[in-house]
């Protein structure tokens, strides 16, 4: 029976039946693996926040005129013209952050269940691999 409560142990079945740890350096691999999964889990929300900076210059000004009520700053002309070719350059950017952030639920449910095994180093794992993640990636939304 699984323990619902928090332990040490190096003793472990980690979200699938074959990833069955029963030893220190088998435990040592799954907390690396995992620290490692909550680092991408952060890069790729820094990354999903980057596609949507660079996906801003693509909206002219002119439709978020309209957007916000103010059309008369905008040619009728320029406004469909714009219209029209806004969304085929928005496709690739949003097939990129939907991409993106199927990955990112996926990983983060999987580190979710990781951390429901109640494994205290597992759990250590990912309060690390997320400090990090976070360390690392967060100065890269102000790059440019």
């Amino acid at each position: 029976m699984m323990e619902m409560y928090f332990y040490f142990s190096d003793k472990v079945v980690l979200l699938f039946d074959f990833w069955n740890v029963h030893s220190p350096a088998g435990m040592a691999l799954s907390v690396l693996i995992i620290t490692l999964l909550a680092v991408l889990y952060e890069a790729i929300k820094v990354g999903k926040a980057k596609i949507l900076q660079q996906m801003m210059p693509v909206i002219t000004p002119s439709i978020s005129q309209e957007v916000l009520g103010e059309p008369e700053r905008a040619s009728i002309d320029t406004g469909n013209r714009q219209l029209t070719t806004t969304p085929k350059k928005l496709f690739p950017w949003h097939i990129a952050q939907t991409v993106l952030h199927v990955v990112q639920v996926v990983l983060g449910y999987l580190v979710m269940l990781a951390v429901m095994t109640y494994n205290t180093w597992i759990f250590l794992g990912v309060i690390v691999g997320s400090t990090i993640g976070y360390f690392l990636t967060f100065p890269l939304l102000n790059a440019r």
